[in-house]
């Protein structure tokens, strides 16, 4: 496995902490409104990762985050009137039913900011102890002077970073470039009791207690969108090594492109954002997710209908491929060598679905059962690790098995966000109706499935 490391700005080949388990953290939303189009392409292109990772390797620890305390949370609320909670929890859920009708399995852990309030405390607490951090009028700030490295993954010089940042330098700043790790609340807002009284933690070291909560102080992959690479990660980089004293905070860092909309960057200032929502009403999730793994992952993304319609008219005919070879038994289960080429050559899916044209021409062409069958079975193998050509092609042609199995991903979810919660009754009772429908949930190492039992 080759992976492009963000840190060294070269491919290399990938060779985890422990062989035999292999370690990710990725990047989630913050919960305050519906999630757009963007912020499905990390989740769908680090998905397809994991599966790769769960096929080469014994164990795999994959963790997404949820950020359930931030200003833009505070400001969402008071604008509905609600309690802060009911915002997060209306997103959070809103966003597992969008994955799940993307194909995105539920990531091994999900960790949630307001779970690890002692984690946070007890970091800032070292990272102060360490002379990395100082206190200033309620505030704690990291000192970026006291790691020379910092910047290193950015690659960017010291007025950019200011710049970069987006923050006012408060006179309370020794450096500009310094970073809030504690923030006093007032009485209005959220805040836990802390050593430099009541408040809340800054984003970035949110995302280094709850990594080495889950994953310990060195962690394989770390993974996100380009638009994290600073301030973000850098600023998780340098407060990571400096609390665990010189480790290796991440061995790898990964970073997808962003997504343009016909031509224009995507973003919240120009509004030209799409939720989820709204091209789910539009498409099947899988044509989504094939648009989304349609280009390499570091590569920007143009969302347009037109690629919407291609993708569509491609997964037609790989189901029309499929539909022909009905009638015949899958005799081999294992990808072809040339689709694994593809994915394990840093996660190359515009070459992965390539092999899969192949496939199908070749399904096309192919005359005895013997060969129709092992290239049934190789197709439906790198679909799944694709996350796509799971459905029953006459249901796919009707327009029934994307709806049904959205809604069976989306009750999935539910269920792992109930258990998540502790809420074992809800949990439960999703169980329980799918059972009655014929549908078995099934846990494992390997993150949560589901089957049908007829």
């Amino acid at each position: 496995m080759q992976i492009y490391n963000s840190l060294t700005r070269q491919k290399e080949p990938f060779q985890p902490l422990n062989p035999e388990h292999v370690t990710i953290y990725v990047c989630g939303p913050t919960v305050y409104s519906y999630a757009h189009i963007g912020n499905a392409r990390p989740a769908v292109v680090f998905d397809v990762l994991a599966r790769l990772m769960r096929v080469l390797y014994k164990r795999v620890t994959f963790v997404r985050n949820i950020t359930d305390i931030d200003d833009k949370i505070n400001a969402a609320a008071a604008a509905a009137g609600v309690e802060i909670g009911e915002i997060t929890s209306r997103y959070e859920q809103a966003y597992m039913e969008d994955l799940a009708a993307l194909g995105v399995a539920p990531a091994d852990r999900t960790p949630r900011v307001t779970e690890h309030m002692e984690d946070i405390i007890r970091a800032i607490s070292d990272l102060i102890r360490g002379g990395h951090a100082y206190e200033a009028e309620g505030h704690v700030l990291f000192d970026v002077n006291s790691y020379p490295e910092y910047g290193r993954l950015s690659g960017r010089d010291r007025r950019e970073m200011i710049a970069g940042a987006r923050v006012e330098v408060a006179p309370y700043k020794r450096d500009a470039a310094d970073f809030v790790l504690w923030k006093p609340s007032a009485d209005d807002q959220p805040g836990w009791d802390s050593p430099w009284g009541r408040g809340r933690p800054g984003w970035h070291i949110e995302c280094s207690a709850m990594a080495a909560a889950h994953l310990g102080e060195t962690i394989d992959i770390h993974a996100g969108g380009s638009d994290l690479q600073f301030p973000h990660h850098e600023n998780e980089i340098a407060q990571s090594v400096c609390w665990h004293g010189g480790k290796e905070y991440a061995r790898y860092w990964m970073h997808n492109g962003l997504l343009n909309l016909d031509g224009q960057k995507m973003a919240k200032s120009t509004g030209n954002l799409v939720n989820i929502r709204d091209v789910l009403e539009q498409v099947p999730g899988e044509v989504a997710r094939y648009v989304l793994l349609s280009a390499h992952y570091r590569q920007p993304l143009d969302w347009t209908d037109e690629v919407l319609a291609q993708a569509r008219s491609t997964l037609d005919r790989v189901y029309r491929a499929l539909e022909g070879l009905a009638e015949v038994e899958s005799t081999d289960s294992e990808p072809s060598v040339e689709f694994m080429d593809a994915l394990e050559d840093d996660l190359n899916t515009p070459r992965a679905l390539a092999e899969v044209a192949e496939l199908v021409r070749a399904a096309n062409k192919a005359e005895s059962d013997r060969e129709r069958g092992a290239i049934k079975g190789q197709l439906l193998a790198c679909g799944e690790l694709l996350g796509l050509f799971q459905a029953d092609p006459a249901e796919w042609f009707s327009g029934g098995a994307d709806d049904e199995s959205a809604e069976i991903d989306a009750l999935v979810a539910q269920r792992q966000t109930a258990r998540s919660n502790k809420d074992f009754a809800t949990a439960d009772r999703i169980r329980d109706e799918l059972a009655a429908r014929g549908i078995v949930i099934e846990d494992s190492a390997d993150g949560v499935r589901w089957r049908r039992t007829g």
